[in-house]
């Protein structure tokens, strides 16, 4: 069972740039397809970003071009830069193991704030 944990969040001002950190315990990343996450209370959580164990990443149309996910496997950590922030970008960002098939989440961070203003 993997453990993850996130940090790096914190209030900005829009323009503004982060990087949260997900670090991985109990097990290796590597072999893990990784996904960030973010959710607004009483809505539903939404997928930022992922990577794929080969390093293939996606992104949600709102944040491309805009956020970055990377991976150190040696570190065992997920990163999700994150620049040009924007007020709509507000939200608490969880980190997660996602299946490599489905982006179902099978691990899923305590979370992290982003506020942006």
């Amino acid at each position: 069972h993997v453990q993850l944990v996130e940090s790096g969040g914190a209030s900005v001002q829009a323009g503004g740039s982060l990087r949260l950190s997900c670090v991985a315990s109990g097990d290796t990343i590597s072999r893990y397809c990784m996904g960030w996450f973010r959710q607004i209370p009483d809505k539903e959580r939404e997928g930022v970003a992922g990577i794929e164990s080969d390093g293939s990443t996606s992104y949600a149309d709102s944040v491309k071009g805009r956020f970055t996910i990377s991976r150190d496997n040696a570190k065992n950590t997920v990163y999700l830069q994150m620049n040009s922030l924007k007020p709509e970008d507000t939200a608490v960002y969880y980190c997660a193991t996602v299946s490599c098939r489905s982006a179902a989440i099978t691990n899923l961070g305590q979370g992290t704030q982003v506020t942006v203003s």
